[in-house]
């Protein structure tokens, strides 16, 4: 028995070992990916795949069924769909910029999880685990920062 508690004993010290830098230039990239491409979806013009490397560099506008979908779909309370529309796109192509670059990660990782929040609670309340792992990425992002790989540590680095 003591041979398998030791065994665990040294695992959990190997996974204690994982650098915070690597956790959070994963969830930085992922996180972002998934705000990115959904702000794809709302836009004509301007278009960059980082996955297939396919990109469309033209003046950006907000594609045709983008307003419709704020109006007919996601019927936000208080704001013009209009608006609402045009809020969130720039904000799912800003922030995961930022973000992916450890720019203002924590202000960004805020914003996004106000943005899932509302999305949560106003738009699809049926995916809250969903919802729920974004969250989790987001709060670790806001708690811990970009890492030791971010333009956030360099400015860091040198306001000292």
């Amino acid at each position: 028995m003591n041979t398998m508690i030791d065994l665990y004993s040294r695992f959990l010290l190997l996974l204690e070992r994982i650098p915070h830098s690597l956790i959070a230039l994963l969830g930085r990239f992922s996180i972002a990916a998934v705000f990115w491409q959904s702000g794809q979806t709302k836009i004509e013009g301007f278009a960059i795949n980082f996955v297939t490397g396919e990109f469309s560099l033209g003046w950006p506008s907000l594609a045709n069924s983008t307003v419709f979908l704020f109006r007919e779909e996601y019927q936000l309370p208080l704001i013009a769909p209009e608006m609402a529309a045009i809020m969130a796109t720039a904000a799912e192509h800003l922030f995961p910029i930022l973000i992916l670059f450890g720019l203002a990660t924590r202000i960004s990782a805020l914003s996004l999880l106000i943005m899932t929040a509302v999305i949560q609670i106003m738009v699809y309340p049926g995916a809250y685990a969903l919802h729920g792992v974004w969250a989790v990425v987001l709060l670790y992002l806001m708690v811990h920062g970009a890492g030791s790989i971010s333009i956030d540590r360099l400015l860091k680095k040198y306001q000292h």
